[in-house]
Order: structure tokens, then C-alpha cells, then sequence
């Protein structure tokens, strides 16, 4: 029996196949950086969430759109520099390899970002 598509798998399908190399490579580095995470999509975007959203990520034309929330953009602003990148997100072209250091070191921030946080809650 074919496995039951996810709404991410679904959604990455709608991208040409450059695309969907780019948005399930991205996928599989953050499955593999905290494997407890939930997949879910929030905001239209295929979100990983792990007491709170740790990151998005998107397809589009001509990049892959990651949004790690304000704070994983500021802690790396040396490191991304090289990309455009605003508040809460950065782009990452598609005619370039991912910085796979980077991404993992953004999101390793966000997890131990929001542990702490949930830690901290007064309970």
C-alpha cells in the first residue's frame, strides 16, 4: 500500500523537480538536526515545530525561503551576509549549493532557543 502523502510532501510536488531537490534536502538536514520535531504547515510554509515553530522553509522562482524567526537571523548576520536576508528570514539561491553548516547551526540556535524559553515559562 503507497505511503499517505503529507500536506509538505504535497506541497513540495507542486515545484519543479530543481526545486524539490533544494526544499527536500533542506527537509531531511532539519529531520536529522532534531528528529523529535512535528512537521505541520503554518503560514502556507512547511514548518517544523518543537514546543513552538523552530523553522519554515518555502520554494520559490528563484530561491529557497528560510525563516528561522527574527532572532536565528540576527544571531548568524555575519554569517549571512553573502544572502539576502531580512528580520525574520533569508534567501538562499537556487543556482547555489545550501549552506548546510549554516542551516544546521540556525537551527541547532532556534531548538536550544526555544527549549530554554519553554523552560524558563512559569509553570
Amino acid at each position: 500500500m503507497p505511503k499517505e502523502q503529507s500536506e509538505i510532501d504535497l506541497y513540495i510536488s507542486t515545484f519543479p523537480e530543481e526545486v524539490q531537490s533544494k526544499l527536500n534536502e533542506i527537509r531531511d538536514l532539519i529531520k536529522a538536526i532534531v528528529p523529535e520535531a512535528t512537521e505541520k504547515m503554518s503560514y502556507q510554509m512547511p514548518t517544523f515545530y518543537l514546543d513552538g515553530n523552530l523553522v519554515h522553509f518555502a520554494g520559490y522562482k528563484n530561491h529557497i525561503g528560510f525563516y528561522p524567526t527574527p532572532s536565528g537571523i540576527t544571531a548568524f548576520e555575519e554569517e549571512l551576509k553573502k544572502y539576502k536576508y531580512a528580520k525574520g528570514s533569508a534567501r538562499f539561491p537556487l543556482d547555489e549549493p545550501l549552506p548546510v553548516e549554516l542551516i544546521k547551526k540556525i537551527v541547532q540556535y532556534r531548538l536550544e532557543e526555544t527549549q530554554t524559553k519553554n523552560k524558563n515559562k512559569v509553570k
